[in-house]
């Protein structure tokens, strides 16, 4: 009898595929081929191609939280401070590939593509509620900051990813997280 993969695996591969292929190459094909497996039993656990994708975008959006929890010791003063405790991790060859997916993603849900322009929105909207969470001040101004610290940062990842490394430290360094 064959090895039974579980879900877990499934999701890792699919993850592992979508960095190295990109999302909008993300296919059962693709991820079975990965395992070795035929494609029937990545649909058994992910019955259609967006079940797919939201779960690899979901998971993209838990390893970027897990890689910041750990830069965020204190609460930050405004979105300025959060934008400098997050630039160093996210700045970081580490990085690069699962932003390089979230800025595909973004591109994606922008040109109208689902199930992207249905996911992007509700990743985007989770990630400044879980970022209010690490400013000071009340529900209404952590929110505000919070806000502003991903607009700052996602300008200047996506000047990283389009660039290279070396402007976008500039540009963090003129506008000063960096």
């Amino acid at each position: 009898m064959g090895h039974k993969h579980t879900r877990d695996e499934l999701l890792d591969a699919a993850v592992a595929t979508a960095l190295e292929d990109g999302l909008s190459q993300l296919s059962f094909g693709r991820v079975a081929r990965r395992l070795g497996i035929s494609d029937r039993v990545v649909v058994y656990y992910f019955p259609t191609k967006d079940d797919l994708v939201g779960e690899v975008v979901v998971a993209m959006g838990f390893q970027l939280q897990g890689a910041l929890a750990e830069a965020f010791t204190e609460p930050a003063a405004d979105h300025v401070a959060l934008a400098r405790a997050a630039w160093p991790v996210l700045a970081s060859e580490g990085a690069d590939a699962v932003l390089g997916m979230y800025f595909e993603a973004i591109g994606l849900a922008a040109a109208g593509r689902e199930p992207y322009r249905s996911l992007v929105p509700a990743l985007v909207e989770a990630w400044v509620a879980w970022a209010a969470e690490y400013v000071e001040g009340d529900d209404v101004e952590r929110r505000r900051q919070a806000e502003a610290a991903i607009a700052l940062l996602d300008g200047l990842l996506l000047l990283r990813q389009l660039v290279g490394p070396e402007p976008a430290q500039r540009a963090a360094e003129q506008l000063g997280i960096g």
